[in-house]
């Protein structure tokens, strides 16, 4: 027996947002969001030496510091490559990762990024255990929902890779039966019409503490924009212009307008974030030499890093500003925005990213030990004087 493919529009659109007590929310009285884009996989940016890791105790260690400075969020990317893909040994999955360091923290949300339709995912198993890790975490954990630009990593799971709207049609009706599943108080029942799937009797238990995870889109696609501004709370964006910063504040604000335009229509508000990376130091001289050593020590590419060789099998549209040779272009720092300077100057680059629209940071660094300290000794109180901290 099958149900009708559309949940009713009250269960699609309850979110944490809805909840004044949630962790989303009371993540949200911040003036911008901060967060950690963490390296859960062995990403050789450089050979200038770093105490970064992928580790899980070493990554488990930096979030408990964020989550100690009041750092709002922390996530990952994770990837599929076979053998020789990574640029070194090691490569931890984001979802696993962030999940387990729901028990070691206390504040700050986990966001777990998982290829939704990899598999396939069943829904009634993502739901469970979305339902599972949402109890462990009080509600801390969420879903960046991907649905795979790189034929590899289809092909890694048995599929061809599936053209690029059609995914996010797949990971509509997915979510559209997951929201059944984390709010209905029967079974329920529904045969996947996109998705090779069924569900018979299907229920899941415990209900979630704020009716469903947190949940974040990263995509940059028309497809993926209609996407996010229907299901998702937070969603992560790149510069339509590429990493430099100016590159960045010019394109930004038509993008982020047309974002909260689009959801408002729909009678939602969506948040924006994005993922800089900060390079600084107590000079300004000190800053770019400390960026010029990572770059001078850049490896050639050994593995298909992040794009692939030469970023060839990847159909994703957010990162095409980064070969438009009308913008600037970055240093080639691993961010997909690049902040270099003092800390008065992160701060005014920062703010300068508030005032076009941005929400939230999920900030990278080369050494995540020792830049994560100076910035929250010479950064954050400036932050606060700025009016972008409580």
């Amino acid at each position: 027996m099958s149900t009708t493919l559309e949940p009713k529009p009250e269960v699609t659109l309850r979110s944490q947002g809805d909840f004044p007590d949630s962790p989303l929310s009371r993540a949200l009285r911040q003036p911008l969001l901060l967060g950690l884009f963490l390296n859960l996989q062995d990403i050789r940016f450089s050979n200038l030496p770093t105490q970064s890791s992928w580790t899980f105790d070493y990554n488990a260690e930096v979030v408990k510091k964020a989550d100690a400075l009041g750092f709002e969020m922390a996530f990952s990317r994770t990837q599929w490559l076979p053998k020789g893909g990574y640029d070194g040994d090691g490569s931890l999955d984001s979802f696993t990762a962030l999940g387990a360091m729901a028990a070691i923290t206390k504040n700050i949300l986990l966001i777990s990024t998982i290829h939704v339709l990899y598999g396939p995912w069943h829904p009634v198993h993502l739901a469970k255990i979305g339902a599972t890790l949402d109890h462990i975490s009080k509600g801390r954990w969420g879903i960046n929902i991907v649905t795979g630009h790189r034929a590899v990593e289809h092909e890694m799971f048995g599929w061809q890779r599936i053209e690029h709207d059609q995914r996010y049609a797949m990971a509509d009706e997915l979510f559209n039966v997951l929201h059944r599943l984390w709010s209905d108080d029967e079974n329920y029942s529904y045969d996947g019409v996109l998705n090779p799937w069924r569900l018979s009797n299907a229920f899941i238990t415990p209900k979630l503490l704020y009716g469903r995870p947190i949940l974040v889109t990263a995509t940059g696609s028309p497809a993926g924009v209609d996407f996010a501004t229907k299901h998702s709370d937070l969603l992560f964006i790149t510069s339509p212009g590429g990493a430099h910063i100016d590159s960045a504040l010019e394109t930004l604000p038509a993008h982020i307008a047309g974002i909260k335009r689009q959801a408002r229509a729909l009678g939602r508000e969506v948040k924006t974030i994005i993922n800089p990376v900060i390079v600084s130091r107590d000079t300004e001289r000190d800053a770019h030499a400390y960026a010029d050593a990572i770059i001078a020590q850049k490896p050639p590419p050994t593995g298909m890093a992040f794009f692939g060789r030469g970023g060839y099998d990847s159909d994703a549209h957010a990162w095409k500003g980064r070969a438009d040779e009308r913008h600037k272009q970055g240093l080639g720092l691993g961010g997909n925005i690049e902040i270099i300077g003092t800390p008065e100057q992160v701060v005014e680059q920062l703010a300068a990213l508030k005032a076009v629209g941005i929400d939230g940071v999920q900030i990278n660094f080369y050494d995540f030990t020792a830049d994560l300290d100076h910035f929250a000794e010479r950064i954050m109180p400036l932050l606060k004087q700025a009016g972008l901290r409580l």
